[in-house]
């Protein structure tokens, strides 16, 4: 049954992947919420990835790996949300960006003791990582052209 829910969580994930792929490239398009910016869309896509592996660990993991996984998955969009908030204030803007960045690797982490503990395979762990380096990188752009993000 583990490997039904891997499988099905891999085959969504690559669906997504062909998806990105598909979408046509130099596109500008208007950013009015953070629910626009690709980072935030794909790391709400890959926390909730997560979420739906993290119910096949064990129940003595609830209250530790679950949870922390979890928690750090989900952060990764909500300081980017807070950092699309205040935005008007560039430094701050940089640090939520900063801050999902830590969550991000956080998160890489728990997965690596997901993996070791055999509560994923090394497939998904593979793909799930790939998506937070290219979360990362997309974070690094935002920093860089922070002044194009940030209101006056």
């Amino acid at each position: 049954m583990k490997d039904d829910r891997f499988a099905k969580t891999m085959d969504e994930g690559r669906v997504e992947i062909e998806r990105q792929k598909q979408k046509p490239k130099n596109r500008v398009q208007a950013i009015h919420s953070v629910g626009d910016l690709e980072v935030y869309a794909l790391a709400f896509e890959t926390a909730m990835n997560i979420f739906e592996t993290s119910k096949t660990f064990p129940k003595e993991e609830k209250y530790s790996l679950t949870d922390q996984i979890r928690r750090a998955s989900r952060s990764v969009c909500a300081n980017l949300a807070e950092g699309w908030r205040k935005r008007r204030y560039k430094a701050v803007f940089i640090n939520k960006l900063l801050d999902s960045a830590q969550e991000a690797a956080e998160t890489q982490t728990w997965l690596q003791f997901a993996l070791q503990c055999k509560y994923i395979n090394k497939e998904l762990f593979e793909e799930l990582n790939e998506k937070y380096e290219h979360i990362f990188a997309m974070l690094n752009n935002m920093e860089k052209k922070a002044d194009s993000f940030c209101k006056s």
